[in-house]
């Protein structure tokens, strides 16, 4: 049950709930209890003030020897209630009149004004406050004890003390209801509060649910589908947003997974094909003229460099998206590097009969893997020097712009459709229709253009393709001016 979120919520929630209703049960009890007492000896301080008016006044209308007793019991009998006994004691602390003098009923734990009186709980009391002349402190006796009050005043020149006990037996009562009510108001309201809380938590997480059922439907062979949005504004439309794009991603991975696999199994079949065809060929009769054979065996060749290029391409790319291609940085010269490929790829221009012309004008020191810009130098060098038709010219300059370098290789081609130009990147993608290209020029795979930008990428740069038109194309690589980075890491 615990492994529901909705069951620790619901926990948690009455957890809190209850924390919270005992304490508010507890303050509001002291609260309570204290007020109580402070009515308590506010009403005895008052109820004083009223028996010592009514004594003075009964003093001067009683005549005879024993007018202070007759006047306090008449302002006894005047001020008394079932739960009060009053002790008037003289100046030398002995006992004149009290609530044990007059018929009166018992209070109401059934004490006795007599035992109360003389009991040992009294005598401490009135012991406690011989030095004061007011002083309130409870007095065990009876069922729940008194709240004792005491008092010195002066009447016709001695003073006398004045001690009213209230029973404590009606507070006890009430505040023992006020704990009964708390006992059974508070399990009740947190029944009814964890009721309502799993209730909540089921309703609000029901789309979660929804969501978890609906993403466990998902697979390979509907990545397509996605999750409902009740509401995007809150945080579970944001989790399932998130989860549609991540979706989407997923998507668009898979998708260029299955082109990538159907690309490269297509374009490793035709080497295989002519590989496997020429091999039938040449064992097909027994005897076969030496140059029959060397044929044979050059066509072979071509096909395994066109193959062993393909399967290394493909390796690197791998590697490249998996982070465990070695990048090895050292301090050189970009326009030296640049220089070095285009001398490199005048054999492919002269093939042709294409111009190769390289302009250079200022020294360019970069911190780079030298290898890897000089692959992608050559990658677009080939890949102009492909698709220019004789007699056409390609251009290298090599700038710098801002705090970037940039490497441009310009060509005399037909140039790219506008509507093929945001697939130039592709793995595989050959604009083959654009960019007339017969299939016996040694082109590649498709892999050029891709494996030339991941290395500018990897290099914290970027290769564009800047114009494309009629009359040729521009690529262009752009290179941090002050790339800084470890001797060695994996890009």
């Amino acid at each position: 049950m615990l492994d529901s979120v909705r069951a620790r919520l619901t926990l948690w929630y009455t957890a809190l709930l209850a924390l919270f209703l005992v304490l508010l049960a507890l303050v509001t009890y002291f609260i309570f209890w204290r007020n109580t007492v402070q009515r308590t000896d506010s009403d005895l301080a008052e109820l004083s003030d009223a028996f010592l008016t009514t004594l003075r006044s009964e003093m001067e209308d009683q005549p005879g020897p024993d007018v202070l007793k007759n006047a306090a019991q008449v302002a006894i009998i005047e001020h008394r209630f079932r739960d009060q006994v009053y002790a008037l004691m003289g100046p030398n602390g002995d006992l004149l009149v009290s609530t044990i003098d007059l018929p009166a009923p018992n209070p109401p734990d059934h004490t006795s004004p007599a035992a109360l009186l003389s009991s040992g709980a009294f005598r401490e009391f009135a012991d406690a406050s011989a030095h004061a002349d007011r002083l309130f402190q409870n007095v065990k006796g009876g069922k729940d004890g008194y709240r004792a009050f005491w008092r010195r005043f002066d009447l016709k020149g001695q003073t006398y003390t004045l001690i009213i006990l209230q029973s404590l037996h009606p507070q006890k009562e009430m505040l023992e209801g006020v704990r009964e009510t708390f006992a059974w108001v508070i399990p009740i309201a947190l029944l009814l509060a964890s009721m309502g809380g799993y209730f909540l938590a089921r309703k609000s997480l029901a789309p979660v649910v929804a969501m978890s059922s609906q993403a466990g439907r998902i697979g390979a062979a509907n990545l397509h589908e996605r999750l409902a949005v009740p509401n995007e504004k809150d945080e579970l439309g944001h989790l399932a947003l998130s989860f549609n794009s991540l979706l989407d991603r997923l998507d668009e991975s898979f998708e260029r997974q299955r082109r990538f696999m159907a690309d490269a199994s297509h374009e490793l079949r035709t080497p295989v094909a002519i590989l496997r065809g020429e091999a039938e060929v040449s064992l097909s009769r027994p005897v076969r003229a030496p140059e029959e054979y060397r044929e044979s065996l050059t066509v072979l060749h071509g096909e395994a460099q066109r193959l062993t290029q393909i399967v290394e391409d493909l390796f690197t790319l791998t590697r490249a998206d998996a982070g465990q291609y070695p990048l090895t940085t050292r301090d050189f010269y970009l326009e030296e590097l640049v220089a070095d490929g285009v001398h490199s790829a005048r054999t492919l221009a002269l093939a042709k009969n294409i111009k190769l012309t390289c302009e250079i004008t200022q020294e360019l020191p970069i911190h780079a893997d030298e290898s890897l810009l000089r692959r992608m130098i050559l990658n677009l060098l080939d890949n102009a020097i492909k698709y220019t038709s004789a007699n056409g010219s390609v251009s290298v300059a090599c700038i710098l712009s801002g705090k970037e370098y940039a490497v441009s290789i310009t060509d005399t081609g037909p140039g790219i459709p506008t509507e093929l130009q945001p697939r130039i990147f592709e793995r595989f993608f050959r604009a083959d229709k654009a960019r007339s290209r017969s299939e016996t020029d040694g082109s590649g795979a498709g892999l050029g253009l891709s494996i030339a930008r991941w290395i500018a990428e990897a290099h914290l740069g970027r290769l564009e393709l800047t114009r494309s038109d009629a009359s040729g194309s521009t690529f262009t690589v752009f290179l941090p001016a002050a790339v800084r980075s470890n001797d060695t890491r994996r890009v």
